[in-house]
């Protein structure tokens, strides 16, 4: 299984940009089976969650992404999508896409995301 991460590139602050992340190689059953999240990491800092939702359950949040983000799954296309408004240069950073089953965390690749005017 691999996730393979989209939608990332340059971002002008105030604006809005759709990651999605695609379950390569896993059927639909199991990807209901998974937590799937985002996460971003910042040079010399540690990773950090910004987002999560389980099939069927309500998405959860970092605090500096609420009411900007919305993190949304589709189980039959096997995407989990991050759509970022507002943008700030804050939000600069490396997004890594995730999937959690039995304790285990997997990771995509990760994909850039950059704001800036």
């Amino acid at each position: 299984v691999q996730l393979v991460e989209s939608g990332g590139g340059l971002g002008q602050p105030g604006g809005s940009l759709r990651l999605s992340c695609f379950a390569s190689g896993m059927i639909w059953s199991t990807f209901t089976m998974n937590t799937m999240g985002w996460y971003r990491q910042t040079p010399g800092n540690q990773r950090e969650l910004v987002a999560t939702i389980a099939h069927g359950g309500s998405p959860n949040y970092a605090d500096s992404v609420k009411g900007r983000f919305t993190i949304s799954r589709n189980a039959s296309r096997k995407t989990v999508y991050l759509e970022m408004n507002n943008l700030t240069p804050e939000d600069t950073a490396i997004y890594y896409c995730s999937r959690k089953i039995d304790s285990e965390i997997y990771w995509g690749q990760g994909i850039q995301v950059t704001v800036s005017s």
